[in-house]
């Protein structure tokens, strides 16, 4: 007996090019580009109608994408060597239809790469309000309409957004306890850029021997 004969109709794992299309059908016009590609179906939308859309997802009765299973930021400054022609920053979202047993990739572009701003979804999906200030903390991106969109990861004197490409991989500042002034204090960083050579060690007695 296959897996597939045990489940009902509603539970069992729709073909991903169905998929693709009925996401096309019930989107229409606000889908940009539904692409399938390794068994997985991702729509892109515009920024403009990225809230129309995640409801149509969540609330259209073949779609039925109840949870939201993760969101997060993405910088596309330096893809695939910088090639990457288009906005800089996005939002991927993964959502789940546990009703209909079937997944998607929602993604959008923040439409300004010097102040990306993007409408919040967290009225949608009460689990967007985390992963959004995780975003916002470490990329920079502004989610419109959030109602508590605050750092998360960082400290609150934090300077910039660690995520970003060009962000130094040695941070701006630096913090240690000053036992004279007894609180911790923020400083420019000392670290000394360096070129690690590697050195072959070997074993007394080696011979060279492969």
């Amino acid at each position: 007996m296959s897996f597939d004969a045990v489940l009902t109709p509603a539970q069992q794992i729709p073909a991903p090019g169905g998929l693709r299309q009925t996401l096309a059908d019930a989107l229409g016009d606000k889908a940009r580009q539904v692409s399938l590609a390794l068994g997985e179906v991702t729509v892109l939308v515009a920024a403009a109608d990225y809230l129309d859309a995640a409801a149509i997802l969540r609330d259209h009765p073949q779609c039925r994408f109840e949870q939201l299973i993760d969101l997060c930021g993405v910088d596309f400054s330096d893809y695939k060597g910088g090639v990457h022609e288009g906005p800089r920053f996005a939002v991927i979202s993964h959502l789940l239809s546990v009703s209909l047993n079937q997944r998607v990739r929602l993604k959008v572009f923040c439409p300004d790469d010097d102040f990306p701003v993007l409408p919040s979804i967290n009225e949608l999906w009460n689990a967007a309000n985390w992963f959004e200030r995780e975003a916002f903390d470490l990329f920079g991106i502004i989610f419109e309409g959030h109602n508590d969109l605050r750092r998360i990861l960082t400290d609150y004197g934090f300077i910039g957004h660690p995520f970003r490409k060009d962000f130094p991989t040695t941070g701006h500042v630096e913090m240690r306890y000053d036992p004279e002034q007894k609180r911790v204090i923020y400083q420019p960083v000392s670290i000394e850029l360096r070129e690690v050579t590697p050195r072959i060690l070997r074993e007394d007695g080696y011979a060279g021997r492969p």
